[in-house]
C-alpha cells in the first residue's frame, strides 16, 4: 500500500470499556493471556487493564489482519509497521504534575495505553527494527519526575530482559526550567538538556507557511519570553521550525494524544499534539499581542483602559528584562513585580480574573495558534528526513487517542477529569481528530485548525468530513459532552 492510499483510508474506530480507570501496576501487562501476546502467562496481570483491552479492540474494529484475530499469528500492525522500520511512539507528555492538584492522567497519555502499542509494534517488527518513545514537553516539565510517575522504564526493562530488545525513551527538548517554587522562569532556573541524539532540523516552510504575509509579525509571541527569537524565525519568506531529526527520520509514527480540550486551539488531539515534535518551542507562534481592534488576539476586546495599560506594561517588562535571560534582567523584573504587588495592586489596579484567564490567546478568537498547528501538520506529513518539503507523504502515521480519562474545562494544563472510558484509533490522524471532536460534542465548523486543514493547498486526503466512517461499540450519535475551556464556549454543538 502506498502512502497516498494509506491516508485515504478514513475509517476510525472508537471502543468504550466499562470502567474509566487505568492499571496502576507497571509494566502494565494485560489481564488476559491473548493468543497473540508476545509474553508468557507469567506476564499477565491479576488486576484489570481496561486500556489494553480498549486499544486491542479498537484495532479489531478497524479489521486489521482480520482473518487472524484471536490467533497467535494476529499481527494488527503488519500493513503499518514492517520489519526493520524505525517506529516512533509520540505520546502527549506535556507536564509531570497537575498544578491545581488534579489527576496527572487528565493531562498526559497513560503508559497503560502505550503498552499494547509497544507489544503490537514489536510483533510487527519481528525482532528487526527500532521502537522509540519521544516527546518535547512544556519547558517546565521535569522529565525525570515524568518517568518516575509514568514508570515507562518498567516497560523498557521488561523488553530488555525478556526479549533482548532495546526501547529508547527521549526528551527532545534542548533545555528545561526547574520551577520548584512556581515563580517566573528566571534564567537561573534554566538547565541545558542533551535533547534529540540526532539533533534538530530547521525546516523553512517559506511561502507555504500559514504565517506567510502575516499582518503583524512584530507582535508575535512564542513559548518563551524572547519574542525576538520567535519573530526572527517567522518573518516574510523565513518561516522556520526546529524539528526533531529522530521524528523526521522515522518510518512510522504512532501518535498517542490525549482526549482533551485546549485553551488556545479548542482541543488537544493529534494535530495540536505536534508541538511535541519541536526541540525549541520558541519557534512556535502562540498568539499575537493586542486585541482584535489593535490587530492582535492576545485578548478579546473586553479590556478597560487601565487593564489594557497593565497588559502593555507587563509585556514591555517581559521584552525588556525576562527575555534577556540574565541575572540583571531577572532582578529588574523582580523589582517591578514587587512594586506592583505592594504599591499598585492593593488600590484595585488589576485585571479581573474572568478576563485574565483569556490572556495569551486563550479564547476562540485566537487567529494565530491554529496557523502554527497547520504548519506542523504539513511538516509531519510532507517533510522528509533531510528537511525538504515533498509532494507526497513521507511516513505513515497511525493514531490511538487516549480517552479512558480525558480532560475538560481548564485544558490543556489544569483540566478536570472526564471519565470517557474510550480509545479512538485510525489511519489518517485528521480523520481521527474529527471523529473525536464529534464524540466530544464540539462543532467542527468552529475550530479553525480543521477548517483550514480541510481547505488547505496541501491535500490531507479528506474531501469531506462526512466521508469519515466510525466503527464503535456504542451508538453512532453518542456524545460525551466535554465542557470546553471558558474561552471556547461557542464550540459546543
Amino acid at each position: 500500500m502506498n502512502l497516498t492510499d494509506y491516508y485515504k483510508n478514513l475509517r476510525v474506530s472508537a471502543f468504550k470499556v466499562p470502567e474509566a480507570e487505568y492499571s496502576d501496576a507497571p509494566p502494565f501487562n494485560p489481564c488476559i493471556n491473548y493468543a497473540e501476546y508476545p509474553f508468557s502467562q507469567d506476564f499477565v496481570s491479576e488486576g484489570k487493564n481496561q486500556a489494553y483491552e480498549a486499544v486491542r479492540n479498537s484495532l479489531r474494529l478497524l479489521e486489521l489482519d482480520k482473518e487472524n484475530f484471536d490467533k497467535d499469528s494476529w499481527n494488527p500492525f503488519k500493513e503499518i509497521v514492517k520489519p526493520g522500520d524505525n517506529v516512533l511512539i509520540k505520546p502527549n507528555f506535556v507536564l509531570d504534575y497537575h498544578a491545581k492538584g488534579g489527576k496527572l492522567y487528565s493531562i498526559i497519555t497513560h503508559p497503560s495505553v502505550i503498552r499494547p502499542i509497544i507489544d503490537y509494534c514489536f510483533i510487527a517488527l519481528k525482532g528487526r527494527g527500532r521502537i522509540v518513545i519521544a516527546d518535547a514537553p512544556q519547558m517546565d516539565c521535569n522529565f525525570a519526575n515524568l518517568l518516575k510517575e509514568t514508570k515507562l522504564e518498567k516497560m523498557k526493562d521488561l523488553y530488555q530482559k525478556e526479549k533482548g530488545f532495546q526501547i529508547e525513551i527521549y526528551d527532545l527538548r534542548n533545555f528545561w526550567v526547574d520551577r520548584k517554587d512556581k515563580r517566573q522562569p528566571y534564567s537561573y532556573f534554566r538547565e541545558k538538556l542533551s535533547g534529540d541524539p540526532l539533533g534538530s532540523l530547521i525546516v523553512n516552510l517559506g511561502r507555504k507557511s500559514e504565517f506567510y504575509n502575516s499582518k503583524n509579525p512584530q507582535n508575535f509571541y512564542g513559548a518563551d519570553y524572547n519574542r525576538e527569537e520567535t519573530i526572527r524565525h517567522h518573518k516574510g519568506e523565513v518561516q522556520e521550525y526546529s524539528v526533531s531529526k529522530t521524528i523526521l527520520s522515522s518510518d512510522v509514527i504512532i501518535s498517542v494524544p490525549k482526549l482533551k480540550v485546549h485553551k488556545k486551539t479548542g482541543v488537544t488531539l493529534n494535530a495540536k499534539g505536534l508541538v511535541g515534535i519541536n526541540t525549541n518551542k520558541n519557534y512556535l507562534v502562540h498568539y499575537t499581542l493586542g486585541t482584535p481592534k489593535q490587530g492582535g488576539d492576545q485578548f478579546p476586546d473586553v479590556l478597560k483602559k487601565s487593564e489594557n495599560f497593565l497588559v502593555k506594561v507587563q509585556r514591555w517588562a517581559f521584552d525588556k528584562f525576562l527575555s534577556k535571560k540574565s541575572r540583571v534582567g531577572d532582578a529588574c523584573f523582580g523589582f517591578m513585580l514587587k512594586v506592583y504587588r505592594y504599591f499598585i495592586k492593593p488600590f484595585g489596579v488589576k485585571i479581573s480574573d474572568s478576563k485574565k484567564i483569556l490572556d495569551a490567546g486563550n479564547w476562540s478568537g485566537n487567529d494565530t495558534a491554529w496557523r502554527m498547528v497547520v504548519d506542523l501538520t504539513k511538516i509531519i506529513f510532507f517533510v522528509n528526513s533531510e528537511g525538504k518539503i515533498c509532494q507526497e507523504p513521507q511516513r505513515k502515521i497511525f493514531s490511538v487517542i487516549d480517552g479512558i480519562i480525558g480532560g475538560e474545562k481548564e485544558g490543556p494544563l489544569t483540566p478536570a477529569e472526564k471519565k470517557s472510558a474510550v480509545v479512538i484509533s485510525g489511519f489518517n490522524p485528521l480523520a481521527v481528530d474529527i471523529a473525536a471532536l464529534n464524540l466530544m460534542g464540539f462543532d467542527l465548523e468552529k475550530i479553525k485548525i480543521y477548517q483550514n486543514l480541510l481547505k488547505n493547498d496541501f491535500y490531507f486526503f479528506i474531501n469531506n468530513s462526512k466521508d469519515i466512517k466510525v466503527e464503535a461499540n456504542f451508538p453512532a450519535d453518542y456524545n460525551f459532552g466535554f465542557i470546553p475551556h471558558m474561552g471556547w464556549k461557542d464550540i459546543v454543538k
